[in-house]
């Protein structure tokens, strides 16, 4: 086989791994490129639809429940949900000071999580994280350094980014994540390929709480409940989390009553891992 056909196959294959949105995206582009050349007095018009693509991409890429850029768990899958399922996943960590007390409720109800760890913090608290591990947790990947740029990244940068955590996570861990999370949610077309390069899957969320945000335990607790059901996915946070008034983590605020409501539903918590088999 010669480069050339190597290279002609392996296009191929990216172009049937694409989404579907993203496949429609380019079509876009090369009919408005024979436009150009065909109808050249109209340029402002395929400048126009040109722009406007691009919006929708970007609009998409900040709707982190979306799968029009590729595949995205925002709920766990269907065999997870007649086990009644759920998986309680807890982001931005590790925070020693929120995180021990955290893996103490959860030690208490039995309980296993899925911890979405940020690459340099995990480098900072080593011991912490394998610890984690050891009780029967599991820790996937949302980046090394969670930037708020990220969606904004080009291909390279944010396979570093990725590559740099998937590094560190399974040098401190031993365990090489298999999901990623990114930061807040936001991402763009570069995302998908990278996460199928290297075997990751990208998981979101079913409820959150706003626990970075909202330091009334109350409100975040409800929020949480009434989205309670098999196949959910949570979302919660032991960094950046926000304080209550009585200068608790608003997580392990709410952590005891969401778990006492999983179990009188009759809801079994997994990990993400757990759930795909």
């Amino acid at each position: 086989m010669t480069e050339l056909q190597t290279k002609n196959e392996s296009l191929l294959f990216k172009w049937k791994q694409a989404p579907s949105f993203i496949k429609a995206s380019i079509l876009l582009h090369v009919a408005l490129l024979i436009c150009l050349v065909i109808v050249p007095a109209l340029w402002h018009w395929w400048l126009a639809v040109f722009l406007a693509n691009h919006l929708v991409i970007s609009l998409v890429g900040l709707w982190p429940r979306s799968t029009w850029l590729g595949p995205n768990w925002t709920r766990l899958p269907p065999a997870a949900i007649l086990r009644n399922e759920i998986a309680l996943t807890i982001d931005d960590g590790p925070e020693p000071a929120v995180t021990r007390p955290v893996l103490d409720i959860l030690d208490r109800y039995q309980v296993k999580a899925t911890f979405f760890y940020i690459g340099n913090k995990v480098a900072q608290h080593p011991e912490l994280c394998r610890e984690i591990v050891t009780r029967g947790h599991a820790i996937e990947n949302h980046s090394q350094h969670h930037s708020v740029f990220f969606s904004m990244f080009g291909y390279t940068k944010m396979m570093i980014e990725i590559l740099a955590a998937q590094e560190t996570l399974q040098r401190i861990t031993g365990k090489r994540p298999t999901f990623f999370r990114a930061p807040a949610g936001l991402r763009n077309p570069f995302l998908d390929p990278i996460l199928k390069k290297l075997g990751l899957h990208l998981a979101s969320w079913s409820v959150r709480g706003f626990d970075t945000r909202v330091n009334d335990a109350e409100k975040v607790k409800a929020k949480l409940i009434k989205g309670l059901c098999p196949g959910a996915i949570i979302l919660l946070h032991d960094g950046n989390a926000a304080i209550t008034p009585a200068n608790e983590p608003v997580i392990v605020a709410v952590l005891p009553a969401l778990l006492e409501a999983a179990k009188a539903k009759g809801l079994r918590c997994v990990t993400l891992a757990e759930a795909a088999n």
